[in-house]
């Protein structure tokens, strides 16, 4: 019963980063310290960018890269830190599910080791209860024939008195 009411909560943390994001691209490009450190980052991440797409490309990597205009700056940072928040939540999400997946595995492998346990113990129990019995019907056995044999002396000598050294020496 938990397990569709997590899937839905997941969904819902995914489904609210996405206008967060949009709440910290805009706030980027009003705060004037934010707006300074990631007209920086934007730079960086062109530079970066466009130097990886011209090696990949076969394209010349010593030629001076021209520097993104502010908005622009702006635009493509706040778009990096939507995208990064987004991703970052729906990482804490993966997270979050494969640890809750292995508590439930660990938990489901306890239970498994607990009932073998259990069952270990019935099967010793009633290997001592199987050897119990075996010993009793031995000494049943023997005391059935000790019996039969005292009759059957009984009635062939008609005395009572040979019984025991009959007995023992069977």
């Amino acid at each position: 019963m938990s397990l569709p009411f997590m899937k839905l909560g997941t969904l819902v943390v995914r489904t609210l980063s996405k206008p967060i994001a949009t709440s910290l691209k805009k706030q980027a490009a009003v705060n004037p310290k934010f707006r300074n450190s990631i007209i920086s980052i934007a730079q960086a991440n062109h530079w970066l960018t466009t130097t990886i797409q011209r090696r990949i490309y076969g394209r010349a990597t010593n030629v001076e890269i021209r520097p993104l205009n502010e908005e622009r700056a702006v635009q493509v940072a706040g778009d990096l830190i939507g995208e990064l928040f987004v991703f970052t939540v729906a990482g804490a999400v993966v997270i979050f599910e494969v640890q809750r997946s292995a508590r439930s595995e660990a938990k489901k492998e306890e239970i498994l080791k607990q009932e073998i346990l259990v069952m270990k113990q019935r099967d010793e129990d009633l290997s001592k209860q199987l050897e119990l019995l075996e010993q009793k019907l031995n000494q049943l056995e023997h005391f059935t024939i000790e019996k039969v044999l005292a009759c059957a002396l009984i009635s062939e000598n008609g005395q009572t008195k040979d019984v025991k050294g009959a007995i023992s020496s069977s």
